[in-house]
């Protein structure tokens, strides 16, 4: 893995198939937590897991609700959907609501390992979300929007640190300083990097 994965989340009910997935992902150097259950997966939510590998269909409903809990959590761990039997509008959906892959079952070792290192590795092509907001949502809170989810996201993933926030945004330290000093005083909340 070219991105350093410490917690894993594996979300399926076949238990022969969970096992297996914690076998490879234990491969990765991670700590696996394995379940079978939406209800199990969402209190597992509270360790911060970094990826989540998750069945579509669990034997308590459909999984696109935990996948939304999971990215609007902070810091939010990277998606990995698999099913058998999604159909195209699913697996649609499932990209609208950020999952970074969608595996088809069966598949093999192989394949599930590139899939993982392309969404832990590949720039997300944000151009036709932004697009999408054109004439609907001013630039200037677009650009607000954007760095309010990338502080928040680097904050979490820095554990609160703000000189670790700066590092994974490549800005100066002082930079997020003022964002959050502005955030707090109401105003807006430019990160330059040069500050």
């Amino acid at each position: 893995m070219a991105r350093l994965v410490r917690r894993v989340l594996i979300v399926e009910d076949d238990h022969a198939l969970c096992a297996a997935l914690a076998r490879l992902a234990r491969t990765w150097g991670t700590d696996v937590w394995q379940v079978h259950s939406i209800a199990a997966a969402t209190a597992k939510l509270a360790d911060s897991p970094d990826l989540m590998i998750v069945d579509v269909r669990l034997p308590d409903g459909d999984s696109f609700g935990l996948i939304e809990v999971a990215l609007a959590s902070k810091p939010a761990p990277v998606v990995v959907a698999i099913s058998g039997t999604a159909s195209p509008e699913e697996a649609f959906r499932l990209g609208q609501l950020g999952v970074r892959a969608y595996v088809a079952k069966p598949f093999s070792v192989d394949s599930l390992t590139a899939e993982v290192e392309t969404a832990l590795t590949a720039t997300s092509n944000l151009a036709p979300l932004v697009a999408a907001r054109v004439g609907q949502t001013p630039l200037r809170d677009l650009q607000s929007e954007v760095r309010r989810v990338m502080i928040d996201q680097a904050l979490a993933l820095a554990d609160g640190s703000r000189s670790g926030a700066a590092r994974l945004l490549q800005v100066s330290r002082q930079a997020v300083q003022q964002v959050m000093r502005d955030r707090s005083e109401g105003g807006d909340d430019d990160v330059d990097g040069t500050s």
